[in-house]
């Protein structure tokens, strides 16, 4: 028999329909006519869409780029002071404040009030909303939003730092330019009451202006001039500029480096990678990758010490006096069917196996191992009940 090249089908059992016969389509074409014409007409609308929206312009913000670029030639001329001229004295007390500044960013505003991770009494709340406001990287109302966007839209145009754009994009070049409207946009949607009802939150931006001079600069430089003498100059350039600057880049490299190179034992599908170096220099916020796939849990890491993640013992710490409750972390169980589940194979209980492994897999139906939530949701065609 020839194949049928006309376009036309064959008729069955070569009988042909009665010449002016209604063919009635069956119910279930129907349906899916009625979708697909639905599915065409969305696709349309998005496109309209997308060609009515205004083409995103980088917008340059001349004042923040003169200030990062004074910044940056202070940080040099303070990093030459404090090996040559600083006294001991000063250098001690830069380590202290640069410590505390981290620690309000990393186990402030970052694990306490954009990640909910655990709760904390209010003396605690209004000392991290200081050592916040002297890392003076916009109140932890502001820094909040932008960072629970960025979780919800990684690396989209949606995300403040989309790494996607670069290292320099996601290191500071997004804080030199106007935001992305997807930026704007998803940040009105992003849930933000429950800072709202938190004074403490509050009252920190509302006197934010007045606050950030005074913890930032003026405490650091008056501080070793009063009490052992140093000279203004070297105060201000030590533990004001130089002190402030590389504390703002220890942070941004959790947004590039952090995004860019490492490992991805947890989740290889996203891009935040397990960095060490960024572990070390931003107080255990490099363990970037298990952070995105557990984003609730406290301790930011799967490790169980201290060594790269100073933040989960400052918590533990203020949680053994009580002022700290309520932390959540992600069980061994639920961490090792992620690592087996969407892992590079790059973490150790993986590698230790050489990459196999026969966690979860089954025979079949039935098999003991094969979980119930699974069986409800296997589709059963032509049931018949026993």
């Amino acid at each position: 028999m020839a194949p049928n090249v006309s376009g036309s089908p064959s008729p069955l059992f070569g009988v042909t329909p009665l010449a002016g016969a209604e063919v009635i389509p069956s119910k279930t074409e129907q349906q899916q006519h009625i979708q697909l014409t639905k599915l065409k007409q969305q696709q349309q609308q998005q496109q309209q869409q997308q060609q009515q929206r205004p083409k995103y312009q980088l917008q340059i913000v001349w004042r923040n780029v003169a200030a990062f670029l004074f910044l940056h030639i202070g940080c040099l001329y303070g990093l030459y002071l404090l090996f040559t001229t600083a006294k001991l004295s000063t250098v001690l007390w830069t380590l202290l404040i640069s410590s505390a500044g981290a620690t309000g960013i990393t186990a402030g505003a970052h694990r306490l009030w954009a990640h909910k991770a655990y709760r904390a009494r209010w003396p605690l709340r209004l000392l991290l909303a200081v050592f916040q406001t002297l890392a003076f990287q916009n109140h932890i109302y502001e820094w909040v939003r932008d960072h629970r966007v960025h979780h919800k839209f990684t690396d989209t145009d949606a995300d403040p730092h989309n790494s996607r754009r670069g290292f320099f994009f996601s290191h500071i070049g997004w804080l030199m330019v106007r935001k992305h409207s997807d930026v704007i946009t998803k940040g009105r949607q992003v849930d933000m009451s429950d800072l709202e009802r938190d004074w403490v939150v509050m009252l920190q931006k509302r006197y934010y202006l007045i606050a950030v001079p005074f913890f930032c600069f003026f405490i650091p430089t008056w501080v070793p001039v009063h009490f052992w003498g140093e000279k203004a100059w070297v105060a201000w350039y030590v533990a004001g500029i130089c002190r402030y600057t590389l504390s703002l880049n220890f942070t941004w490299l959790v947004n590039s480096a952090a995004h860019i190179w490492g490992t991805k034992p947890y989740d290889k599908n996203i891009t935040p990678t397990e960095n060490v170096t960024v572990a070390m220099l931003a107080f255990g916020e490099g363990w970037h990758n298990y952070h995105h796939a557990f984003p609730y849990d406290y301790k930011a890491a799967e490790l169980g010490n201290y060594r790269a993640n100073l933040t989960t013992a400052f918590i533990d710490m203020f949680a053994r006096i009580g002022w700290a409750y309520d932390l959540k972390m992600a069980t061994p169980a639920m961490v090792q069917r992620r690592i087996l589940r969407t892992g590079d194979g790059s973490h150790d209980s993986v590698a230790a196996h050489d990459h196999h492994h026969h966690q979860d897999e089954v025979w079949g139906w039935d098999d003991k191992d094969m979980t119930t939530e699974d069986k409800k949701l296997i589709e059963i065609i032509n049931r018949v009940e026993d």
